[in-house]
This record gives structure tokens, C-alpha cells and sequence, in this order.
């Protein structure tokens, strides 16, 4: 069965784009959420690049009472990292994955594809881009944490071991605590992927300083691409 394209947000930064950032937004925010961003990226003149802001699905989220909001799967108990909402986890990847895949089909291929998320969509990121079966041009994963860590080295896959990784953390983060973040870290550096570490004195937001690093990472990560 085809999985159903999600709603986007798309931003072009010069007609006929060659290159792909997939941005997914944290828990109750939307597509919207980090529009803003392009043009404080810089994105190189040289480059077209289109920019995709997904909007996850409308689910009610246990942690908030039931609560009906945009969300990649749902949160059921405050930290994070119990009671996983597997099937959510599972589900979304798939209409990550479809995204990836009509890029392709636009003339895009994977490797020029950067995938990028916060928080939730941070923990969507570091998922999918590890287990996706084909080389992409970088991950970007802002203040979330390694879903599924117990089970998660199991599915990676070896088309993006040398895929260059940003890792970023507020170091006062109350809603994704540091150490979710610096977890994922070792985990990964334990298996010898490609990460560049940041971490950042701010709660759960994004800062200028991090905004400059990301527009670095980009612009090397889509330059080489």
C-alpha cells in the first residue's frame, strides 16, 4: 500500500532546485515552525536547494492529557525514553521516507538530500537517516535525543556510516535534558559515525550562535554533495 504524501511547506531558494533539506518539526509545532531559517542560513548562490517543512499528523498525545496535536508519534511518559510509541516511531518514518523518495523522483537523489529536525522531529531525524537504505548528504538533529536506543543499532544501515552528523543541545534543556542528547553522542561515536558535537547555554530553543554552525554545516554539506 502507498503511504499518503504529508501536507509540506516548501521554500526554493533558486528555480530547479539539485538539493533537499527535509526539516521536522518538534511535538505541537508545525511545518511553519523553522521557515524562518532559510534565509538566515546563507545558503550559497550556487545552489538550489528546496526546502520541505513537513506537518505531522494531528494525534492525540498522552503526556498532554490527551491533547490532540501535530506529532510524530506519541509521548507517553515524561522521559521520553520509556513506553516508546514504537508503532508511531514506525509509522512516521514511512512518510519521511516517502518524502525522501518524491524528492528522487523530482530529480533529487539522496545524497543530495539533507535531513534535519528538532526535538521530536530531532529524535525522527536520528532514526531514519541511520536505518535509511541509501547515502544522504547529512543529518541535522537540534535538541532531541535516539529513539528506540536499545533496538536502534540493529537497523542501521551502512549506506550512511560516513554521513556527516550535527548534534546539537541546549546544556539547560528541562524538556529534552542534556544528557538525552550527549547519550545519543557516545552512542554514535561508539560506532565510528561522523558526528560534530554542539552544545549551546540555552533551554529548548535554537540560538544565533547555532544557527551560524548549522549554516556551515550546510553549506559544506551540500557543497560536496
Amino acid at each position: 500500500m502507498t503511504t499518503p504524501l504529508l501536507e509540506c511547506l516548501e521554500i526554493e531558494t533558486s528555480p530547479n532546485p539539485t538539493h533537499s533539506v527535509i526539516w521536522l518539526h518538534g511535538l505541537g509545532a508545525d511545518g511553519h515552525d523553522f521557515a524562518g531559517i532559510v534565509p538566515e542560513v546563507g545558503i550559497p548562490a550556487s545552489k538550489a536547494v528546496r526546502f520541505i517543512f513537513p506537518h505531522a499528523p494531528v494525534q492525540p498525545i498522552t503526556i498532554n492529557g490527551g491533547m490532540a496535536m501535530r506529532a510524530w508519534y506519541d509521548i507517553r511518559v515524561p522521559t521520553l525514553i520509556h513506553a516508546e510509541d514504537e508503532q508511531g516511531i514506525y509509522a512516521s518514518e514511512q512518510s519521511v521516507m516517502a518524502l525522501i523518495q518524491r524528492e528522487n523522483s523530482r530529480g533529487v537523489p539522496s545524497q543530495n538530500i539533507v535531513l534535519a529536525g528538532f526535538s521530536q522531529g530531532s529524535a525522527m531525524t536520528l532514526h531514519i537517516g541511520l536505518r535509511y537504505p541509501e547515502t544522504l548528504a547529512g543529518l541535522i538533529a537540534l535538541s532531541g535525543y535516539l529513539p528506540l536506543a536499545d533496538q536502534a543499532a540493529q537497523g542501521w544501515s551502512e549506506a550512511n556510516r560516513a554521513t556527516p552528523i550535527f548534534l546539537a543541545h541546549g546544556t539547560f534543556d528541562p524538556v529534552v535534558t542534556f544528557d538525552r542528547g550527549t547519550t545519543a553522542r557516545d552512542l554514535l561515536l561508539t560506532h565510528q559515525y561522523a558526528v560534530s558535537w554542539h552544545a549551546y547555554p540555552m533551554p529548548h530553543s535554537v540560538c544565533p550562535e547555532e544557527i551560524r554552525d548549522i549554516a556551515d554545516f550546510l553549506t559544506s554539506s551540500l557543497t560536496s554533495a
